[in-house]
């Protein structure tokens, strides 16, 4: 699998068979197999944080990090208060994304950090309101939120964990 080698990585949606057909090998504990499109796990990945029945960045802290959207320190400080499980979780995602942010990266899939962030914010924060207005609006500090995480978030105590 190309993986980081392949354009619009994560951005591009897999076929929806064929991405039901790796979600249930890989529920069943199974290693799939002659996986040619990355296209694929990627879309497997952006729907599992979305089945979540709470979102990675727990509700509690969604309005923080609208707050916050714009400043390093304060965005870095939410996640460092989030339960234990969520900001291991949350980390090891955002040093996944900075690894595709990379330049050398991004020249080839063209996904810089403005795309990886809009394509995985929805899949780590959801604004509970249902105007409209807010849910436009929020959208916009939620991308920049995780935008400011993969630029900042200090991941490296994540180094060699699968």
């Amino acid at each position: 699998m190309r993986g980081a080698g392949q354009e619009g990585e994560g951005e591009v949606p897999g076929d929806i068979d064929e991405v039901n057909a790796l979600k249930l090998q890989v529920d069943q504990w199974k290693i799939p197999t002659g996986l040619e499109d990355p296209h694929i796990p990627a879309s497997l990945l952006k729907l599992w944080y979305r089945e979540l029945e709470e979102p990675l960045i727990p509700h509690e802290f969604y309005n923080e990090c609208i707050d916050h959207y714009d400043n390093p320190e304060a965005a870095v400080n939410v996640v460092l208060g989030l339960p234990h499980i969520n900001k291991l979780v949350l980390c090891y995602l955002i040093r996944f994304l900075q690894v595709f942010a990379q330049p050398a990266n991004v020249t080839i899939t063209k996904m810089d950090v403005n795309n990886l962030a809009m394509v995985m914010a929805p899949n780590c924060l959801r604004c509970q309101s249902d105007d409209p207005r807010v849910i436009f609006e929020n959208t916009r500090k939620e991308m920049s939120f995780i935008r400011v995480l993969i630029q900042r978030l200090d991941t490296s105590f994540m180094d060699g964990i699968l």
